[in-house]
């Protein structure tokens, strides 16, 4: 795997991934930057959402269950000194389908949170990472 950060002006810089893709980030104003594009720290979030989202959906299909909708929120705190690194992340999974057994949906989730996602994996020695969850599941009354 390969990205490469380019500067571009400002405190503006794209990313170029492996696979073909750009992703831009800015700074706030208060360093240099315009708030044009997420923060390089944010980025690190939505990898974390993205890969256990991606862990989420894939498992509940292949135990073929409907999900419809399936949704992470990601709240993290950081250290007040520098580095200012993330102390806390808290993860809200919000998962819809028609008939979904929940037993499924919790094992999964508790799969990615606790076993199968790499940036959780990565981070959760020096990070305190929590995650909870709500399941709408829909029914067919006929």
């Amino acid at each position: 795997m390969k990205v490469r950060v380019k500067w571009t002006d400002h405190m503006r810089f794209v990313a170029s991934t492996g696979s073909g893709h750009s992703i831009a980030m800015d700074g706030p104003p208060d360093h240099g930057g315009q708030n044009l594009a997420a923060r390089p720290m944010e980025m690190i979030l939505v990898g974390m959402g993205g890969c256990s989202a991606f862990d989420v959906v894939h498992t509940l299909k292949k135990s073929r269950q409907p999900i419809e909708h399936c949704e992470v929120e990601l709240r993290a705190k950081r250290a007040d000194t520098v580095p200012a690194v993330f102390t806390n992340i808290h993860l809200h999974f919000d998962i819809t389908g028609l008939n979904l057994d929940h037993r499924r949906v919790k094992r999964a989730i508790e799969l990615s949170v606790e076993k199968y996602c790499s940036v959780i994996m990565m981070l959760r020695d020096s990070v305190e990472i929590t995650y909870d969850y709500d399941v709408l599941t829909e029914t067919t009354d006929g």
